[in-house]
C-alpha cells in the first residue's frame, strides 16, 4: 500500500523490548490498529462506485493510475472493495498462480508431469449445464454443484412425455481455480470526484481525541493497557 496511507496512521509510544532497553523506555510506531474505512452510507451505496475489471498482472497501483491518473491512491482500491490481505483477496499473478497451483495439486512422489495432469485434467467437482424443455422454459440452471450422476426426468407437455436428462459437466482443478481468481478480478472503485471527501473522513478517522486514554497529541499517544483505535 502506498507510503500516503501509512503517512495517515498515527503513532504510538510503545514500551521497549528491545535489548539493552531501559524501564520506562519506550519506542514509537505505527498504529496499526487503527484502520481506515469508507464510512456505511458511501460504501454502501453503489451510485459512488463503478464497476472496475482488472486485468492481467495488474497491482492496486496499477489500477489507481489508470483509474485516477495517481498510484499513490492504492489505498482507496483496497478500501473500496474493504481489501485486508493482497495475497489471498487480489488477483494472483500468472507466475504466482502457477506455482499456487503446483503446490496446492502436487503429491508426493508425483512427476511434473502427473501434477500438470492432476491440475488441468483432474475433476475437482460437477456442474449443472443450462437446461431447457421444448418449449424453451428453463429446468436447470447452469453452475450448481451436483454428483456426477445427475439427472433430471420431467414431463414434457409439448410432446407429451417423459424425458430423462443429464445436464452435467465437469470441472478441473484448474478451472475451479482460475473461476476463483476471475471473481477477484471484477471490483468496485469510488468515482473520482468523491475522492476528497473521502480523505477527509480518512485523516479525521487517524486522528487521536482528546480525552481518550493517555493522549498526546492528534497522532501520538502513549500504550499502556489503552483502547489504540480510540
Amino acid at each position: 500500500m502506498a507510503n500516503e496511507y501509512f503517512r495517515k496512521v498515527p503513532d504510538f509510544e510503545y514500551v521497549n523490548r528491545l535489548p539493552n532497553s531501559k524501564i520506562g523506555d519506550y519506542i514509537q510506531v505505527k498504529n496499526f490498529f487503527k484502520r481506515g474505512k469508507i464510512r456505511p452510507d458511501i460504501f454502501q451505496n453503489l451510485m459512488f462506485f463503478e464497476k472496475y475489471k482488472i486485468v492481467g498482472d495488474d497491482r492496486p497501483d496499477n489500477v489507481a493510475y489508470e483509474f485516477y491518473g495517481d498510484s499513490n491512491l492504492d489505498w482507496i482500491v483496497l478500501i473500496s472493495n474493504n481489501i485486508l490481505s493482497i495475497q489471498t483477496e487480489w488477483p494472483l499473478t500468472q507466475t504466482s498462480f502457477d506455482t499456487y497451483l503446483f503446490e496446492k495439486y502436487k503429491v508426493v512422489g508425483d512427476t511434473e508431469t502427473d501434477t500438470y495432469n492432476r491440475i488441468y485434467n483432474g475433476i475437482h467437482h460437477y456442474e449443472t449445464t443450462r437446461a431447457t424443455n421444448s418449449s424453451g422454459a428453463i429446468l436447470v440452471r447452469e453452475g450448481l454443484m451436483v454428483d456426477e450422476n445427475y439427472s433430471l426426468t420431467y414431463y414434457d407437455e409439448l410432446i407429451s412425455a417423459y424425458s430423462t436428462i443429464y445436464p452435467v459437466t465437469p470441472i478441473t482443478n484448474y478451472e475451479y481455480e482460475e473461476k476463483i481468481e476471475d471473481n477477484k478480478r471484477s471490483i468496485f472503485l469510488l468515482k473520482a470526484r468523491y475522492l476528497n471527501v473521502i480523505i477527509d473522513d480518512m485523516d479525521d478517522i487517524m486522528k487521536y481525541k482528546k480525552g481518550s486514554g493517555q493522549f498526546k497529541t492528534e497522532t501520538l499517544k502513549t500504550a499502556d493497557n489503552i483502547r489504540l483505535y480510540s
